[in-house]
Order: C-alpha cells, then structure tokens, then sequence
C-alpha cells in the first residue's frame, strides 16, 4: 500500500488566538478556512518555546530545548538529534524544505533531501544572547519597536522577495513530484516567514482591512510599573522608552499583521491549486502550523517571547486522508507533531521513545481525551534564567527562579489578567502544578547549561569572524547544465517525461 505524502505549511509569528476554530471570521484567509472545513482543528496548541529557532527545533524534533540545546535564535541544533525529516527518509520518504526553518550550526538539513531555498536567517553564533549581562540590548539584531511604528504599506520587502521565492520553488517542486521523476512518496515543508514583523503588507491585502473591527487590542497599553517582572525585561528588551506609541501606530501595524495573514493565504492557495491540479491532494497529508505567535499589542507587548496566549498558542490544523473533521479542545503542542506524523504513515517510533517530549495526536484526531500536561521553556533574550510553564486542563502555570510564579484560570480569564497563584482555593492546584515543575525540572542545572552554552558561542563567534569567513548559510544547489534541453538529452524524452499530466 503507497504511503500517502506530506505537506507541511508554516508560517511565522501566527497569534493562535485568532484561530480558535479555523482562521478568525474577520480574517480575509479563503484558502486556510477551507483547508480548516476538512481538518482536525487544534484549538489549543502551543509552541514548545515563543521563540523562531527554540521552537522550529522541538517541532522538527519533539523535543524541548533543555533537551535539544536550542536555547535561542543562534544556538546550534546538533545533528546527532532525529527529526521528523530523519524519520520519514529513512522510512523511503523524499524529504525537501522550501524557506525557513532557522536552524542554527553547519548542518542547514537535520533530514531533508534537499532545501530548496537558503534562510531568510543567519546561520551562526552571532544573535547569542549573555545572561552575564542583564538588561543588556543589543541593538544590531534585538526586536525593537521600529516595526510598530514603521508599519505600512510596500509592494517589495526583504520578507516579500523571500517568501515569494518560496512559494514558487515549492510549487515547481510539486510539479516536479507529479512527473514521477522519482517513484518515493514525499515529505515537503514549505515555511514562510510572514506575518513576523515588520508590519509591512502589500496594498491588495492592506486595502482588505480598511474597515476592520480588530485593529484595537483587547487589552490596552500596561504602565511598566504595572507590568509582570519578565514583561518589563520585554519592555526593555524592545527598547520601550526609544518610541512613543501611538494608538494609530497600533492600528497600523495590527492591520499590517492581518494583511500578512491574507498574504500568506494567498501563497497557500496557489500550492494547494497545484497539488490539487496535479492530482495529488486526495493522496497528501496537510498539515498547518505556525513557530509561536505575536502580542499584538495587547498588554502593550509586541513579539513573541511571551507565555502570555498571544504568544504562545499557535495553529495546528492536520487534514489526513481517512480521517474526520473535527474541532480538539485538549491542550497540544508542535511538540506532538513529529509522533504524530510517524503514526499517519505508519513508522514505528518505538526506538526513540525515551527521547520525546511529545506524543502522537492520532487517538485526539478519532476523538480520544488527553490527560498528559504541555510543556514550554523559554531562555533567551529578554530573560535572565529560565522560564518555563506547564498547561494542563484549564490552567497555565508560569515558573522562573526570578520572578514571583502565575497561575492562571484560561476557561475563566481567557485574557490572563488574574494570577491566582496567591488565591487560596486554587492552593491545591498551585501546589500540585509547582510539584510537577520542581519534578520535571532542575532549574539551577537548566541555567548553568544556558550560562554554559551563551559563553562557549560567544568565544566561538568572535573567532570565526576574525581574518576569513565561511559561512554556515544553506547555499541551494541548481545545476543548469541539468535543466530544460542540454544536448546530453534525447528532445523527444525531454518533453515527453516533463509533460503532465501525459495524453490529455
């Protein structure tokens, strides 16, 4: 029996609230809401770490960063670590990636086959941040809220010309999969960088919000004073006291975020066109995921590097031949993915076991309950030791040896806005879900190795940018001496063997 192939769409700093069942109804996105109508809709899933490169190595790996090592945006992902790309190769698959995936270090693959564009990231040690120094900015590479007040409208940008190029080497790539050139099935992960800020947007997406109810937050700016301890390392981190915030500024850059959310439907829908014209749909698991989300304003936070819900609830939408739509409530993560993609194609993962942070989401996707909490860890810029919060049923519980914790009630205060850790009738909670995390982790232990691994980077970076310079960026292969007619081909099966479909 043919396996069926696997199509993974990402796309980057998706608030995940606006997709509690399928994109939101005021979210121009006509291609993800009728790819949500034939999924499995995971109302409640998180990222494994609010940050691009911590998050996109738990989610290829099912592992949490304590584990990987990935800590931050220049921390490396070994090679020695399995991902869902191994598996799936080593089981026969053809695996390719096509944009982002920030992965850090000489290996730009970690199992793909082939990459087809290089990141729209740097690849070293140079983004490392140094808890040795708290309250550092570092300027040159930290958010800082320029893309709020920046927001607008551009017909080119550097994200633009990147996630352009993605979108259409992806859907040659499919092409190129429906000629039958090669006989595997296949794995292809195509990863945009939108609607990461900058807030800037294409004038046919901006002008389809001109009227939109959702341009103001929810919540509206927090005084600094006000702020939780690692919210005001964020204020700083962003280099608060450099802008002043307008609340016009704030309706630009929401309407530039949704522009971008439209912009990226829109590159969807022409893969999925193609998948679907090259009759390959009905035979195609696909999967929609973001790395983490965006504030948006609320609270008067941008970014990510949260765990407020803005942040770190993402969208994960799995539509699988055979399998039912539905709308999950439990609490999952991208964690889960790489468990759940080895049992949608039937690879026994039973040898990597011990070394998983996640689970299969198949029993949940035919309609089983999930007991088991989910985990998250942050330790990068913008803190200075480790965070780390568990969900489980209806609470979000927040824990860093600096800060003072937070328990939150998400069915009763979906906004966050009471920490309950202090309240007496949630004390059992609070003691059963402080137990969990003292068991899970040794936080001494966890930021010694983030202390460890900042500084050897450091000293790493600065020698590799003294004299010559050799670059760890992916460098995509196109060799044109193999491409449309060269006289080492026969014209006649040239064109024959690049038709399809054939005999129409």
């Amino acid at each position: 029996m043919k396996r069926p192939n696997v199509l993974i769409l990402m796309a980057d700093q998706v608030n995940g609230t606006l997709f509690d069942d399928g994109p939101a109804d005021f979210l121009h996105m006509p291609h993800l809401k009728a790819l949500a109508e034939r999924s499995v809709r995971f109302r409640n899933a998180y990222t494994p770490s609010p940050l691009c490169a911590p998050g996109r190595a738990a989610f290829m790996s099912g592992q949490l960063p304590s584990r990987t090592g990935v800590y931050d945006n220049a921390a490396e992902f070994p090679s020695s670590i399995p991902t869902w790309a191994h598996h799936l190769r080593r089981s026969g698959y053809h695996t390719c990636l096509s944009g982002k995936m920030h992965f850090v270090g000489p290996d730009q693959l970690h199992g793909f086959e082939q990459r087809l564009t290089t990141d729209v990231y740097p690849a070293d040690f140079g983004w490392t941040p140094d808890y040795r120094k708290p309250g550092e900015r570092i300027d040159w590479w930290y958010h800082n809220l320029g893309s709020v007040t920046g927001a607008g409208v551009a017909e080119i940008s550097n994200q633009m010309e990147y996630d352009d190029e993605v979108a259409f080497l992806a859907e040659q790539k499919l092409y190129d999969l429906a000629r039958g050139h090669d006989l595997r099935p296949w794995a292809m992960c195509v990863s945009f960088t939108h609607p990461h800020d900058p807030y800037v947007a294409r004038r046919q997406f901006w002008e389809l919000y001109e009227d939109c109810e959702h341009l103001e937050p929810t919540l509206g700016t927090v005084p600094y004073e006000e702020q939780d301890p690692h919210s005001q390392r964020l204020y700083v981190a962003n280099d608060y006291t450099k802008f002043d915030i307008q609340p016009e500024h704030v309706r630009r850059a929401r309407r530039g975020y949704f522009a971008n959310l439209s912009y990226v439907d829109d590159k969807v829908g022409g893969i999925l066109d193609v998948l679907e014209r090259t009759r390959m749909l009905d035979d195609t698991i696909v999967l929609f995921v973001s790395d983490h989300g965006d504030m948006l304003g609320e609270r008067g936070l941008w970014f990510k590097m949260s765990p407020f819900e803005g942040s770190s609830r993402v969208p994960l939408m799995i539509a699988a031949p055979g399998v039912e739509p539905r709308g999950v409530d439990d609490p999952v993560s991208s964690l889960d993915v790489n468990a759940t993609l080895a049992d949608l194609v039937g690879i026994d993962l039973s040898d990597i076991e011990p070394w998983t942070d996640g689970e299969s989401l198949l029993p949940l996707m035919h309609g089983a309950k999930r007991e088991t909490p989910v985990y998250m860890e942050y330790a990068a810029e913008g803190t200075n030791a480790p965070l780390v919060t568990i969900r489980q049923g209806r609470y979000k519980f927040n824990h860093c040896e600096l800060d003072p914790p937070q328990l939150f009630d998400l069915e009763a205060d979906p906004l966050e806005q009471r920490n309950l850790a202090d309240d007496p009738e949630h004390a059992g909670i609070f003691a059963d879900l402080q137990r969990q995390c003292r068991e899970r982790w040794d936080m001494t232990q966890f930021d010694a190795e983030v202390r460890e691994s900042q500084a050897r980077r450091l000293i790493v970076y600065e020698a590799l940018r003294n004299g010559a310079y050799y670059p760890w960026d992916h460098q995509p292969l196109r060799v044109a001496s193999e491409r449309y007619m060269r006289n080492h081909m026969d014209l006649n099966i040239l064109e024959e063997s690049q038709r399809f479909p054939r005999g129409e």
